[in-house]
């Protein structure tokens, strides 16, 4: 049995296991990744969307542009019945939603994490997870059998909704299913769609229709009149008949390659740090695939932990246990919000009383008319209203996003590629940072404001939330 020592162990390559280990190698942390499945890059993914607030986080490791070329973009997102939010009003450089499949946002990070020099072990199953004071010892089984130990001063569980890192952590995974017998299917079409995102629904059907952009189109639909197991075999009949009650047409789908039954959840993990154990991504929470959130609130877990992690394994951390728990304080409160706004926006679409329908008509007309209503729900959808607590001794606007603003030295999020606390200041001040920073002084980044109108000093966190402000 041979055993292999490294900083962070990963568990788990899908998009939240990628931009984590390539956020830590990036800043000289020593990462190995293991995944389960061989190393393959397919396409059985249920992700399309890529929000505002995960573009502008790509953005800040020189990946949106690339990524961006990939997809489709979109200003319109329709919820349920009439309700469409107008993207262009995002406040942020993306004002749009990306439709692009899981497996392009993968790509672009893995490159990016095998540039930075993480370990990748693919076709390794993780075994168990024990853990000391010091240090997190894995279990696992190589591809051709053989048992191997992997010790690391942390583990990161994002290994997916059946996690076994969250099972040998004794966690519960609480929740049930929200919707039952959905199917997928990825398939051509004869007819093309009138938009790239195709969502509608009626009382006993729904149906969600967006292309790979190599001529298939994935297909997403619910039939309330069939409420199958999800063994139950699905055929490409059922999934047209879907569609035309759903979509008022099938769009001449044919030569289907994949078709598959499911079953979605709404399930979130009471502790996302266990010791020197974490869970991100659908490890952490799973939830209804409505809105499009469960693969960028992953990715915003991992920036989340990420530069924590580094500022702790670098010795940075004045304070390495508070910083460390501050991951579970901010990241499971919006967990939790996904899990209610999503469900929300399902149950809407699956109204079938006319109670629930006249309820539901009410809230289109409500978020189509009342413009903070409307704005507070895109900030939530597309991440850029998340907000954390400020940190001890500080105060609003800390825990804010912080705009990608427009700086003598460049734009925000290209001074955020370095992974670092970027400093804003009028030109020639040296402000009196507060002690509870967590980075070393020789990495700060410091940037100037473009003119001389501002007085104030601004601190951001290398995930783009402000730390600190004088002001």
């Amino acid at each position: 049995m041979s055993t292999t020592d490294t900083d962070v162990l990963v568990i788990g390559a899908g998009p939240t296991g990628l931009l984590l280990a390539g956020d830590l190698a990036t800043a000289g942390i020593d990462v190995t990744l293991v995944e389960r499945r061989p190393h393959t890059l397919g396409n059985m993914t249920r992700a399309f969307g890529v929000h505002a607030r995960t573009l502008e986080q790509l953005d800040a490791r020189g990946l949106a542009d690339d990524l961006l070329t990939k997809g489709t973009l979109l200003t319109r997102m329709r919820l349920f019945g009439h309700l469409e939010l107008d993207l262009t009003r995002l406040p942020s450089r993306f004002n749009h939603l990306l439709i692009t499949p899981q497996y392009e946002v993968e790509e672009v990070l893995e490159r990016r994490a095998a540039a930075a020099g993480v370990t990748f072990r693919y076709g390794t199953r993780l075994d168990g997870v024990h853990q000391s004071l010091e240090a997190v010892t894995a279990e696992f089984t190589d591809p051709d059998g053989t048992p191997l130990t992997l010790r690391a001063r942390h583990l990161v569980g994002t290994d997916g909704v059946r996690s076994t890192v969250r099972s040998a952590l004794g966690l519960p995974f609480p929740g049930g299913s929200v919707i039952r017998s959905l199917v997928l299917a990825d398939v051509r079409l004869t007819e093309e769609p009138p938009e790239p995102l195709t969502v509608s629904g009626s009382g006993d059907a729904f149906a969600f229709l967006a292309p790979f952009g190599d001529g298939w189109y994935r297909v997403m639909g619910w039939n309330r009149t069939r409420q199958v197991p999800d063994s139950e075999p699905v055929d490409l009949d059922e999934v047209r008949q879907i569609a035309r009650t759903a979509l008022g047409s099938d769009y001449g789908m044919h030569d289907a390659r994949w078709i598959s039954r499911f079953h979605s959840d709404e399930r979130q993990a009471p502790a996302y740090r266990v010791g020197r154990v974490f869970l991100a991504g659908d490890a952490a929470h799973v939830h209804s695939p409505a809105g499009g959130q469960g693969m960028n609130t992953g990715l915003q877990d991992a920036a989340n932990l990420s530069w924590k992690l580094t500022a702790v394994l670098r010795g940075e951390a004045p304070d390495p246990e508070a910083l460390l728990d501050s991951y579970q304080s901010e990241r499971h409160p919006v967990g939790a919000t996904v899990l209610r706004s999503s469900g929300a926006i399902v149950r809407l679409a699956m109204a079938r009383t006319p109670l629930a329908r006249a309820a539901r008509a009410t809230a289109a007309r409500f978020l189509n008319t009342v413009g903070p209503a409307s704005a507070r729900a895109m900030g939530m959808i597309s991440g850029l209203g998340i907000a954390y607590a400020p940190t001890a001794g500080t105060r609003r606007p800390a825990g804010r996003r912080a705009p990608d603003l427009h700086l003598r030295e460049g734009r925000l999020h290209e001074l955020l590629r370095e992974g670092e606390f970027v400093l804003i200041a009028p030109e020639g001040a040296t402000p009196a940072l507060p002690a509870t920073a967590p980075f070393a002084p020789e990495r700060l980044i410091r940037a100037t404001w473009p003119d001389g109108t501002r007085r104030d000093a601004v601190l951001v966190r290398p995930d783009g939330y402000v730390f600190w402000t004088d002001r």
